[in-house]
């Protein structure tokens, strides 16, 4: 079976994400999301322009003087590392063999969608090719996310030709991946760098719900992964939440309930390490400011500064892509409207500057030109691989997301 179609009317070019941020330049944008030299690892090139175009007189320090002042300004610059955690929905990743358990029929050679080896190669080259891009903007030796999670895939194999492509191979990527009950076939998964983040443990949580007949419904797990980033733990839990399949209000609850699982992994978490830091991502199915979000699991856009709590054992969670939300930054297009559903929250010790500890910098809609369809119907709205049930060999219906982190080299 697949996927809810998001085909759509035609979205206006002023409606677009890119032109949403007003930026002509791809790589312009990825400097502004970075911040410049801010989370950069700079050499310290700044300064010694500066000591040359005349902040130090001529002549008034010796060249020996101007050295000395140079070597110091040098080291006292500050240095970054800087990761990348990024999300992707990835469209119904199906192989072509028909599975008895799953309603997997439609992607196969025989199936509605014709579904051929050539294509599957294909998709894989297109989605190798996004995941190549999102990771540091401004390395030139690497390439991809440090840590990526993904959704609607169908099962390991899928992922292991993904990650074994040529643009992709270098990086070594490892897998985490366990099949859930979800009617369709899709799970969500892990891809990570072991060079980056060491898994320690995971584990699958199932979402029960039922329909009105108290029929049980199959969806997605929920997928927590705890691991070392640099040394430091670090809690990821990965979400692909209910559909709003039936109507957004009706759907609504199946929702709210994932949300209170979230919750309530959360709370295991936290009981294992009242500071655990932990990030939330996936495709949610329902944006920053809906009652799953705001209701149950109360996040906020950040502050500027967090107040305290009478109650110190309380936690706020942090959602850094509402102002994206509110600015009409979406990352996929439904009836002429941009939503975003594919979002990181965060536990809120993200934003507090330590020693040695990475704390949130920026997030992005990895909305690069490529990934837009340029004419048509649909022109605007992300290039998929099946629109109005004809074949187009995009991406995805959905544009990835990614998530900034950095710390002081000392």
């Amino acid at each position: 079976m697949r996927k809810q179609s998001h085909e759509n009317p035609n979205i206006s070019a002023n409606k677009t994400p890119n032109n949403v941020l007003g930026i002509k330049s791809f790589k312009a944008f990825y400097l502004k999301i970075v911040g410049l030299a801010t989370i950069l690892l700079i050499s310290g090139y700044t300064a010694r322009a500066q000591i040359k175009q005349g902040q130090i007189s001529k002549g008034k320090l010796s060249q020996a003087e101007q050295e000395t002042r140079e070597k110091q300004t040098t080291r006292n610059q500050k240095k970054y590392s800087l990761k990348t955690i990024a999300f992707y929905n990835l469209e119904n990743l199906f192989d072509t063999i028909d599975q008895p358990d799953t309603f997997d029929q439609d992607r196969t050679p025989k199936g509605k969608d014709r579904w051929t080896q050539k294509k599957f190669n294909h998709k894989i080259g297109q989605l190798a090719w996004v995941i190549e891009r999102l990771g540091n903007p401004m390395s030139t030796s690497q390439k991809g996310p440090d840590i990526l999670g993904v959704c609607e895939v169908e099962n390991q194999a899928v992922l292991e030709f993904l990650i074994g492509h040529p643009l992709l191979r270098s990086e070594n990527y490892q897998i985490i991946h366990k099949d859930a009950p979800d009617k369709r076939g899709i799970d969500v998964a892990l891809i990570y760098k072991p060079t980056s983040f060491i898994v320690d443990s995971f584990n699958s949580h199932s979402l029960y719900l039922y329909d009105r007949l108290q029929r049980r419904k199959f969806t997605r797990d929920q997928l927590v992964v705890m691991g070392y980033l640099d040394g430091a733990p670090l809690w990821l839990i990965i979400n692909h939440w209910p559909s709003r399949s039936g109507g957004t209000q009706r759907s609504s609850p199946f929702r709210i309930k994932a949300a209170l699982l979230n919750l309530k992994i959360i709370d295991s978490i936290r009981r294992i390490n009242p500071n655990a830091k932990i990030i939330g991502m996936g495709d949610f199915n329902d944006g920053p400011t809906d009652p799953s979000f705001k209701k149950v699991l109360q996040t906020i856009p950040v502050p500027t500064r967090l107040k305290k709590t009478p109650d110190s054992s309380y936690h706020k969670l942090i959602n850094p892509m509402e102002p994206l939300f509110k600015k009409g930054i979406g990352s996929l297009a439904y009836r002429d409207q941009w939503s975003l559903f594919d979002q990181f929250y965060l536990s809120d010790n993200w934003l507090n500057e330590a020693e040695n500890s990475y704390v949130f910098k920026k997030v992005a809609v990895f909305n690069h030109p490529r990934l837009i369809t340029k004419t048509g119907r649909y022109k605007g709205y992300p290039f998929r691989s099946y629109s109005a049930g004809q074949y187009q060999g995009g991406f995805s219906d959905h544009f990835p997301v990614q998530l900034f982190i950095a710390k002081e080299i000392q």
